[in-house]
């Protein structure tokens, strides 16, 4: 997928709105906090209301700066990230609206920043427990640089079709079903977040659907109120009626009803206060919100209700009835010719992010790895099967490991300590051997424990340690095709081929390599079969009455014994020769040595060891006293 930057737009100055409209489907929000589901969500609303461009333009995040990946519908973009709002300000003059998910320890210097700012005119502060004094400063800062603020304590808002304040309104699906990827013709004003959620869906039931809908947030003193939202809903000739669901405690919705009196109200409005239950409990009741708590009868939702009604508000008897006053109200607008219903629109499908498509099992993807011999996605780390905390319990030890995660078997013993004792007994050779004396050139080179360990790695090969797997392949090769061990040593002289495993530079038959002894004890004491160990001993006594030297070396033994390992275990011949021919029984040997080139390494460097350069005098230099002339 092609990924872009979100960038400034060409024109730095901002569409002009009217007094009241705080948002719609040209707003441009700064986002403080890395909230990555709510970006991602409000992005997806401003894909589904088919917006130009998205509403969340940069990121305050206070920990580090850069970009956050996220997608705009099927596209992936990046949104910038800065540390200060001052720098996202000054980045993106455009964004007038910041949605604040600062903690409430620090959402009163933030929101005091963005209203103390030049560009941003409203900000939506989500976080509870913001101390009552401190919200009336920021209160006070609002109305005296004309900003507002929804909020604190509230899910937020949202404009039908145009924008979302973070979560407001829920899943996608939810959404869609309130039909609010396009704009209707009622607002409404509440308290509670979680209620405008119910209110969403009551109103796309029983009318067109919402033009928008805030939440104030449930404290004793909201950023804004009722009745500035209101008015500003009665101001915009795009709204047609008015939905307010209040709550006990407060005297905000009297405002109200002087509103109606007054006629400065002439939209109509249908109006519920929550908390009527609350005359049957024998004391007062502190309910959800801090500021649903009636002190006094005239905060109580059955008398603000019965104010409301008798000011011309349609107030229903229950809650259970706010539906239908709605509908009521909603369709006498209709017959009355004062308002024709706007037509559903069909919203863009948002494509389900993988995973959770993937949880529902509505999509397949093949995949690109496979892997047969561990899995960490579960509360434990499993190794063929088998929990982590299992091995160590049942002590299954290193070569039990090797099993599961080489041969995806649970070996018997005599298998499993086979496997350490080859990694024992090949762990190193000593300095002057190629792949430790690379290790100990790059580590007093100054390279780091890593890059030394490959150095002595990559010199693993054909001469060194590589005759672990050309043993196995030779000696298989004929023993499986039944030749003899004179058929073998005769066919591979004629074709001027060494026999992988066989010779040994200083070991002889007078002086055995003692890891070969006790590889070839160990085998015989508890292999069920070691055919074709045996068959390289016999093609030993052929070639060792040659020279003396030539017989079963390290590598050779380790080679021959992966292979009756591997018939032991009940691999055919046949499976055995496709191990073979994999090419990977190197393995023991890299996996052994590899203790050994890091031994190497880390004494390099506790000795402090200075570069190495070769001495001259052990260098034969040929050099021609000049160069051949070309003819």
């Amino acid at each position: 997928m092609e990924a872009i930057t979100v960038t400034k737009t060409k024109s730095k100055s901002k569409k002009q709105r009217k007094d009241y409209i705080i948002m719609d489907k040209n707003t441009k929000a700064i986002v403080f906090g890395y909230q990555q589901r709510a970006i991602q969500r409000m992005l997806d609303f401003d894909y589904i209301c088919r917006r130009e461009e998205q509403s969340v333009v940069a990121i305050v995040n206070p920990t580090r700066e850069g970009t956050h990946k996220c997608f705009w519908g099927t596209k992936e973009i990046l949104i910038p990230m800065y540390r200060t709002l001052g720098g996202a300000a000054k980045m993106y003059p455009e964004a007038d609206f910041m949605v604040n998910f600062a903690s409430f320890r620090s959402a009163y210097a933030t929101s005091k920043e963005a209203l103390e700012s030049k560009t941003i005119r409203s900000v939506a502060i989500i976080a509870e427990g913001i101390p009552e004094r401190r919200t009336k400063e920021l209160i006070k800062i609002a109305k005296e640089n004309n900003k507002w603020i929804i909020g604190p304590a509230t899910v937020g808002g949202i404009a039908a079709g145009g924008f979302r304040i973070g979560n407001t309104a829920g899943m996608l699906d939810n959404i869609i079903a309130s039909k609010l990827h396009r704009a209707g013709s009622v607002a409404y004003v509440s308290k509670s977040g979680g209620l405008s959620n119910e209110l969403n869906n009551i109103i796309a039931r029983n009318t067109d659907g919402i033009f928008e809908g805030v939440a104030i947030g449930g404290d004793t003193y909201p950023g804004s109120t009722f009745i500035e939202h209101i008015m500003r809903y009665e101001a915009n000739p795009d709204i047609k009626m008015i939905v307010l669901l209040g709550e006990v405690g407060g005297t905000d919705e009297y405002v109200v009803v002087d509103a109606l009196k007054s006629g400065k109200i002439k939209k109509p409005i249908v109006a519920w206060c929550i908390g009527t239950c609350s005359k049957v409990f024998p004391a007062e009741v502190q309910f959800g919100h801090a500021g649903a708590r009636a002190g006094a009868e005239r905060e109580t939702s059955d008398a603000k209700n019965k104010a409301l009604k008798d000011a011309g508000a349609v107030v229903p008897k229950h809650f259970d009835d706010f539906d239908k006053e709605i509908k009521k109200t909603f369709d006498k607008l209709v017959k009355s010719g004062k308002h024709k219903p706007i037509p559903d629109v069909e919203p863009p499908t948002i494509p389900l992010d993988y995973a959770v498509a993937l949880k529902q099992g509505v999509i397949r993807k093949p995949a690109q790895f496979i892997s047969t011999i561990s899995d960490d996605r579960g509360e434990e780390l499993r190794y063929c099967g088998v929990k982590i905390s299992k091995i160590f319990e049942e002590e299954w030890g290193l070569g039990g490991v090797i099993g599961l995660l080489w041969f995806k078997k649970k070996l018997p013993k005599w298998a499993a300590g086979f496997l350490e004792r080859v990694v024992l007994l090949t762990a190193d050779h000593g300095p002057a051997v190629s792949g430790a004396h690379n290790s100990i050139v790059a580590a007093r080179a100054g390279k780091d424990l890593i890059s030394s360990l490959v150095s002595g790695l990559l010199t693993i090969g054909p001469r060194f340690g590589g005759a672990v797997q050309g043993s196995a392949d030779h000696f298989t090769q004929y023993l499986y095709k039944g030749e003899t061990p004179a058929f073998m040593v005769k066919e591979m002289k004629s074709k001027n081929v060494n026999i992988q495993g066989i010779g040994h530079r200083i070991k002889s038959v007078t002086n055995p390599d003692v890891r070969v002894t006790l590889m070839i004890d160990y085998a015989k004491k508890n292999f069920p079969k070691t055919e074709t160990l045996d068959y390289a001993l016999e093609v030993e006594k052929l070639t060792t009455s040659k020279r003396n030297n030539l017989i079963l070396n390290v590598d050779g033994c380790i080679g021959v014994l992966c292979c009756d390992m591997l018939r032991g275990i009940g691999y055919s011949r046949d499976e055995v020769r496709e191990v073979v021919d994999l090419g990977i029984l190197n393995a023991l040997f890299v996996l052994g040595r590899s203790i050994g080139f890091m031994g190497h390494i880390m004494d390099q460097k506790r000795m402090k060891s200075g570069l190495y350069r070769h001495p001259w005098d052990d260098i034969n230099y040929m050099m021609p006293d000049k160069p051949e002339k070309v003819k």
